[in-house]
């Protein structure tokens, strides 16, 4: 058995898969461990079963010693987002309103991940209706702080080692943020590459799902695996997706063109998250194009609160209307503004979000990425909320990939991520670009 093999990335743990170096026992139980020896102050997991993670384990085990076929993800340990339905297990959703709620359908996308040989370890922590009312998930840098949210609990158990992969989900913020602040590779792809078929639906127009985890190859490897057509999602789209792994393993044939934006609200990104992205900008040189653009670009921050806020007080109104005794304090106001939205007021938006798609794809035809901060600094002191999202809420809105690179180390040594924004469904390109971003920055330390 490998020493310390909750530390593997999900690649690492495969290559000693093949050469008998690790059985997948050995990597599920390292894991479990190593929630047992730490989860008692981070409080990642809001649901986990040993033993039937112990048991898929086994079954892997048995399947490759049979010689039989195994997929990319064969023996891998996978956290999810407690949004995710999977049988035999409860999906809470963050909130008593939904304690030990269970069904029969799993998500499609956890059908992926049984296909590809995942080991499913349980449920990690969510927010409340994964929106604004914080958990009990702590920053695993620094339990006096938040890891974000609302997939609080995936970005706090890859950073904690717990598994090498977990999935979430992202309407605004909710995986590039917590990635940043927990210090881990976090990806969200175009948005309709990956079903969100038995995912708590929270805005039908924005929703999308994401990963974790310690490596670029890592999360390409497990978007590669849940990506998907499914005619159910009317996100979905039936096209072939990005070869993802395919796209961090490629070299630029030519230096990037990056752009970045002079936005109106990067005043509020703290002193040293402006230190660390200015070092970035200065070592890429010529290679960013900074632009001021016109405010109505900065406008549609109030154009996804209108969508996210009007849609999830129509998707989740009986929630609302018979348990609103039991909605938080932070939430009650949120729903209570939504409900003022009219339609008109609406659909008003969802036509601007058409115009941002329309701009973004004329956009990308002369540049390659856009880099971005991916959250206004280090994560903030636990109870102070769960971050400011205002660093993806564009990129979401237009349904745009985007990955954080954990770049940069604020003043009190918590983690700052780097987010490049790419095309739609060219991911596989905003990957390479991420790689050659890593490389070069490495190259110019040396």
């Amino acid at each position: 058995m490998i020493q310390d093999a909750w530390k593997l990335t999900a690649a690492q743990a495969q290559t000693a898969f093949a050469a008998g170096r690790l059985t997948s026992v050995e990597l599920v139980q390292a894991c479990l461990d190593r929630i047992k020896d730490t989860d008692d102050a981070i409080k990642a997991w809001v649901f986990l079963d040993p033993q039937a993670a112990l048991a898929q384990a086994a079954e892997c085990d048995r399947i490759r010693k049979a010689g039989m076929a195994t997929g990319p993800l064969h023996g891998i340990p996978v956290g999810l987002k407690d949004i995710i339905d999977t049988a035999k297990m409860p999906t809470q959703r963050g909130t008593p309103i939904f304690k030990d709620r269970q069904t029969d359908h799993v998500a499609r996308l956890v059908e992926h991940l049984r296909e590809a040989g995942a080991v499913i370890m349980g449920k990690t922590v969510t927010t409340e209706l994964a929106f604004v009312h914080a958990n009990e998930t702590r920053n695993p840098h620094n339990p006096g702080h938040s890891p974000g949210g609302s997939s609080s609990g995936s970005a706090a158990a890859v950073a904690a080692h717990h598994v090498p992969l977990a999935i979430g989900t992202q309407t605004n913020g909710s995986v590039i943020r917590p990635a940043s602040f927990c210090g881990t590779f976090g990806f969200k792809p175009t948005r309709g590459v990956i079903s969100r078929s038995g995912v708590l639906q929270t805005s039908v127009s924005l929703d999308q799902v994401g990963c974790f985890g310690r490596t670029l190859e890592d999360v390409a490897l497990l978007t590669d695996v849940i990506g998907s057509y499914d005619q159910r999602d009317p996100a979905s789209f039936a096209r072939p997706r990005p070869n993802m792994s395919a796209g961090v393993a490629a070299e630029a044939p030519v230096t990037p063109d990056l752009a970045w934006f002079e936005l109106p609200f990067n005043d509020r990104l703290s002193g040293d998250a402006i230190e660390g992205l200015e070092a970035v900008l200065e070592i890429l040189g010529p290679q960013v194009n900074r632009m001021e653009p016109a405010d109505t670009l900065s406008n549609l921050v109030a154009v996804q609160a209108r969508i996210h806020e009007y849609e999830i007080a129509q998707h989740l109104a009986e929630v609302f209307d018979t348990q609103w005794d039991q909605i938080s304090e932070t939430l009650q106001p949120v729903i209570t503004r939504a409900r003022k939205i009219s339609k008109a007021e609406y659909d008003d938006a969802l036509a601007v979000k058409a115009s941002a798609e329309a701009f973004f794809a004329d956009f990308f035809k002369e540049f390659d990425a856009i880099i971005a901060p991916s959250a206004a600094g280090e994560a903030p002191a636990f109870g102070n909320g769960t971050g400011d999202p205002i660093f993806c809420t564009l990129w979401t809105l237009a349904g745009l990939p985007c990955v954080t690179l954990p770049l940069l180390v604020g003043e009190t040594g918590l983690p700052i991520g780097v987010q490049l924004i790419g095309p739609v469904e060219k991911d596989d390109r905003l990957l390479r670009t991420a790689r050659w971003l890593q490389k070069h920055l490495a190259q110019a330390e040396e």
